[in-house]
C-alpha cells in the first residue's frame, strides 16, 4: 500500500499530467499489485467516512476527500504555510497556528482511520513526503504492526532549523515510528540523524538504525531518479514535432537557455533572472544571440507568498525584456503555462543550456530529465545549484553554482553557451551514467527492498507474548 497526499488516479481520456511524486509511486507499483491511497483533490462539506475505490490494471486507487477546514488547516495551513518553508530552511515565512496543528493532527488521524478499514496485516506500507509525518505513529496506535517504511521528497534542514518547529517532537519525532525512513541525500540523513541524537536516540553500530524511546527506525538514503530510456525516447521522438519546429524557427538561430520550475520561492527564479540580467550587462556580445526561456506553472495562488513570488518574476522579466529587447528579439520569454513532460523533453533536446538554480531542492528532477533528453552527438549544458539534491550525482558533469551568488551564475551560462563539442560531450557522458545508474525502477526496487530487511515489529511483540504464554 503506498501513501500519499494526492493519488493521479488514471484519466481515462489520457489527460493527465503526472507530477515527480506521481511518477516516483507508479514506479513503485510497476510489475506489483497494490493499493494506493490519499486525497481525492476534492473538497467537500461532508466526506464520506469510506474511501472511493478505482480499480485499473493491477492496481486500486483508494482516495477519500477532504473539508473545507481540512484543506485550509491541514494542506494550505499547516503543510504548506509552516512544514514546506521550515524544511526548506525559511523559518521565516512559517506562519504557525495552533490551530492548523490541530488540523494536520486530525487530518492525518482520518487517514490512519481510513487506512485501517482497508489494511491487511501483511501489507508493506509506503508514505510518501511531508504531509503524512505522524501517520504511523496513528497506525501504531490502532494496532497495526505492519512495515512502514517513510520517503521524504523535499530536504530535511539541521536539528537547529527542525526544533524551531512549534511542537516538533509530534512532527519530526513521529518519524522514528517507521520501520524505514528514506532521504534524498546524505545531508538530508545525517540532519535526520543529530535530531534523533539531540531527542534521546542511540545508533547501532552500522550509523543505520536508531532507537529512540524504545522503538527502532532504520535510516537510508535513496535519491529518485527517471524513467531514463523512456524520456529520451520521448525527447528524441518530440524533437521532430511541429511544436518543436516552431520554437526554433522563432528563435532564429539563437541559442536557447530553458528553466522549468513551478512557480515557489524555493526555485530561486528572481536570483535566476538577476543572473541573466547580469549576464546579459557584463558580456553584450550576446545580445540578441540567446533567449531564455523559464516555463513557471502556477501553484498554491491562494497562499499570500506564492501571489508575492509572482508577482516579483513578472516584473523582472518585464524590467529586463524592457531594457535589453529589440523589437526584433525578446531576452525572456517568460511562460506560466503547464506543459506535457514529452513537450519539455523536447524543449531540453534544443536548448544550449538549462539553468536549474534551486535555492534548496529535494532532488530536483529538471536537472535528471535535461540530460536525459540531450543529443549524445551534440549535448546541452547544465547550471545545477549546489543546493539541488541531484548535485550530488551530477556534479562531475554540470557546471556547478551558488544561486546566491548572481555574477557566478551569469559566468556559467556564458561559458555554458561557449563551451566546446568535445567538453560538452565528456561532461554528458559522465551525467548521464549517473542518470541511467540509479533511473526510477532501481530507487523504488532499492527502498522496497531496504523496507522488506527491517525487523518486523510485530514479531517482537509476539516473541515476547510468546515468552509470558510459557
Amino acid at each position: 500500500m503506498v501513501i500519499s497526499n494526492r493519488v493521479a488516479v488514471p484519466d481515462p481520456g489520457g489527460n493527465g499530467q503526472a507530477g515527480g511524486l506521481a511518477v516516483a509511486v507508479n514506479a513503485a507499483l510497476k510489475n506489483r499489485s497494490g493499493i494506493w491511497f490519499g486525497w481525492s483533490g476534492r473538497v467537500v462539506e461532508s466526506p464520506s467516512d469510506e474511501p472511493q475505490v478505482v480499480r485499473h490494471d493491477s492496481v486500486t486507487y483508494a482516495v477519500v476527500d477532504l473539508s473545507p477546514a481540512d484543506f485550509h488547516e491541514y494542506y494550505s495551513g499547516f503543510a504548506n504555510r509552516v512544514l514546506w518553508p521550515i524544511l526548506h530552511y525559511r523559518v521565516d515565512l512559517a506562519e504557525f497556528t495552533r490551530l492548523d496543528l490541530s488540523g494536520y493532527i486530525r487530518v492525518n488521524e482520518t487517514f490512519a482511520n481510513q487506512v485501517s478499514k482497508i489494511l491487511a496485516p501483511d501489507d508493506v506500507v509506503w508514505v510518501h513526503d511531508y504531509h503524512m509525518m505522524p501517520l504511523a505513529r496513528y497506525l501504531r496506535a490502532r494496532g497495526h504492526d505492519n512495515k512502514i517504511g517513510f520517503f521524504l521528497h523535499i530536504p530535511l534542514p539541521p536539528p537547529d532549523i527542525l526544533r524551531a518547529l512549534p511542537h516538533h517532537a509530534e512532527i519530526i519525532g513521529a518519524l522514528a515510528d517507521y520501520d524505514l525512513v528514506g532521504f534524498q541525500t546524505e545531508n538530508d540523513r545525517d540532519n535526520f540523524a543529530r535530531y534523533l541524537t539531540l531527542a534521546g536516540g542511540s545508533s547501532s553500530r552500522d550509523g543505520m538504525t536508531y532507537d529512540v524511546h524504545g522503538r527502532s527506525a532504520r535510516t537510508g538514503v535513496f535519491p529518485v531518479g527517471i524513467d531514463t530510456a523512456a524520456f529520451s525516447s520521448a525527447a528524441q521522438r518530440l524533437s521532430a514535432s511541429s511544436f518543436i519546429r516552431d520554437v526554433k524557427s522563432s528563435l532564429s538561430g539563437r541559442s536557447l537557455v530553458v528553466g522549468v520550475d513551478r512557480l515557489d520561492y524555493s526555485k530561486g527564479i528572481p536570483h535566476r533572472m538577476e543572473a541573466f540580467e547580469k549576464f546579459l550587462t557584463a558580456y553584450p556580445n550576446w545580445r540578441g544571440r540567446v533567449t531564455y526561456l523559464q516555463i513557471t506553472p502556477k501553484s498554491r495562488s491562494e497562499i499570500a507568498e506564492y501571489a508575492e513570488i509572482d508577482q516579483a518574476v513578472s516584473a523582472k522579466a518585464g524590467q529586463i525584456n524592457g531594457t535589453f529587447g529589440e523589437v526584433a528579439w525578446t531576452p525572456i520569454r517568460y511562460i506560466n503555462k503547464t506543459h506535457s513532460r514529452d513537450c519539455l523533453g523536447g524543449l531540453y533536446r534544443i536548448a544550449r543550456a538549462a539553468l536549474v538554480t534551486p535555492l534548496r531542492d529535494g532532488m530536483n528532477l529538471v536537472a535528471k530529465e535535461y540530460v536525459a533528453a540531450q543529443d549524445p552527438d551534440d549535448p546541452g549544458v547544465l547550471i545545477l545549484s549546489q543546493f539541488a539534491g541531484a548535485s550530488h550525482e551530477l556534479r562531475d558533469g554540470a557546471l556547478m553554482v551558488n544561486p546566491h551568488e548572481t555574477e557566478g551564475v551569469a559566468a556559467a551560462i556564458r561559458r555554458a553557451l561557449e563551451m566546446p563539442l568535445a567538453e560538452r560531450r565528456v561532461r554528458y557522458q559522465r551525467m548521464i551514467s549517473a542518470v541511467e545508474e540509479n533511473d526510477i525502477d532501481r530507487w523504488a526496487g532499492r527502498f522496497l527492498a531496504a523496507l522488506g530487511e527491517t525487523r518486523r515489529r510485530g514479531s517482537i511483540v509476539s516473541n515476547i507474548r510468546a515468552l509470558f504464554a510459557l
